[in-house]
């Protein structure tokens, strides 16, 4: 029987990950979508920690889809930590009310929320930063500091990331978008996982609906 995507520790003998969609339900800023999880060496209930500048009075989140795999260290900043880097300084008085005369700079940086597709694995200590989407089914490199989009299916690494190669030829790239497995029903998946453990397209597809 499929496990439950609700499930906080869906593996009993690997205590160091964990299913996020449980651990975010009540994150202000954060949520996430079935069967995506984090490993950590330390304490995986701990991500939240790893969700930077986070502040309430900005309107900004992260989404994390289904079936994402994120690794030990990776870290997600908002928009709490932007500073304007149009203006003659770069310092923010404003923060410091009266102190420096309250300075009105008008509307703060907001480069949006980070939008993470389905089946996305993000490696070790990667950071990704404000405004970015990663497409399904791309990879992350370890280290990695993602500053713009990654298209599906992409695979990017150093700093500032870039494209390294594609997963998948093309063709098959545009096969799996079009299948959206991700979406289908849990039981369905389950009986198409050895499918997705292989790299044959028809297979896959002879489970769809």
């Amino acid at each position: 029987m499929p496990l439950s995507p609700d499930l906080l520790r869906p593996i009993e003998a690997a205590p160091s990950i964990v299913f996020l969609k449980s651990l975010l339900k009540d994150h202000p800023k954060a949520e996430s979508g079935d069967y995506s999880y984090f490993h950590s060496f330390d304490d995986p209930e701990a991500f939240a920690d790893n969700i930077k500048y986070a502040f309430d009075f900005i309107d900004d989140r992260l989404v994390i889809g289904k079936f994402c795999s994120i690794a030990h260290g990776a870290s997600f900043v908002l928009n709490g930590g932007n500073h304007f880097a149009d203006r003659l300084s770069t310092y923010p008085f404003p923060i410091f009310g009266e102190a420096f005369g309250n300075p009105d700079p008008g509307a703060w940086p907001n480069k949006g929320g980070i939008e993470i597709g389905h089946d996305v694995w993000i490696g070790w200590d990667a950071t990704l930063l404000p405004g970015v989407t990663v497409g399904h089914g791309a990879i992350i490199a370890a280290k990695a500091v993602v500053a713009s989009d990654v298209p599906p299916y992409a695979i990017v690494a150093g700093n500032p990331a870039k494209i390294v190669k594609y997963r998948l030829p093309e063709d098959d790239i545009e096969r799996l978008l079009d299948l959206a497995w991700w979406d289908w029903p849990v039981e369905r998946i389950a009986a198409a996982a050895d499918a997705l453990m292989k790299q044959d397209v028809p297979a896959l597809e002879a489970f769809a609906g």
